[in-house]
């Protein structure tokens, strides 16, 4: 069990080192090379949603690094990864901008409900926290199997790039994933973004789904 609620976020990092041996799966599930890592194409529009987070929280999007960052894996930081997204994706409901904000697109940190992008900043904040490096958690658009906009974090590793999912608990090498992935943030500069396919779809500047 979790405590961030009731204890707070950095007594649940304690208290973290005493649920890691709780869990079962196996660091071996990142053997590789950065072969698989995602290919990029290049500058993108970023989301309209990012743009607007962005202006309103200017310290969230700040660039820390222009050195492309790679997390080194291990089992602790397995675990952290597993943790953080089931976590996340326990505790936040999934509804839409529409219902909950009005909007078509509207990014923001979640209390109890969101959106997939919502998710996604929690997450982030979150790994940050845990010591993983800003460069190395990409926010990342993608089209999902019924051929609509999506948003995950995708973890850059030694081992290839991985994603965390609002809608899967299991965390799951990029190409492993049923999705098509279009573009995310550059490692560079959070504030930029980039096309993983050639196709001009990569340039939309909506994610605008409901969960």
């Amino acid at each position: 069990m979790w405590f961030w609620g009731s204890m707070g976020f950095r007594s649940a990092v304690i208290w973290s080192a005493v649920v890691l041996s709780c869990v079962v799966t196996s660091a071996s599930a990142f053997s590789g090379t950065t072969k698989y890592a995602a290919p990029e194409y290049g500058k993108t529009l970023p989301p309209v949603g990012f743009v607007k987070f962005c202006a309103a929280n200017p310290g969230d999007c700040k660039t820390q690094s222009k050195t492309q960052q790679l997390v080194s894996m291990s089992q602790e930081r397995w675990d952290q990864l597993f943790q953080t997204n089931t976590y996340v994706n326990d505790r936040i409901a999934p509804i839409s901008d529409q219902e909950l904000y009005g909007e078509t697109e509207h990014w923001a940190y979640p209390t109890d409900a969101g959106d997939c992008e919502d998710y996604v900043l929690l997450k982030k904040r979150y790994l940050q926290k845990l010591g993983f490096s800003p460069e190395a958690l990409l926010i990342t658009v993608v089209l999902d199997e019924k051929g609509e906009g999506h948003a995950v974090l995708t973890i850059t590793t030694d081992a290839g790039d991985y994603v965390l999912d609002n809608r899967v608990d299991d965390i799951l090498r990029w190409n492993n994933s049923p999705y098509k992935f279009l573009k995310r943030q550059s490692h560079a500069n959070p504030l930029q973004w980039i096309a993983l396919i050639k196709q001009s779809t990569s340039t939309s500047g909506f994610v605008a789904t409901g969960d």
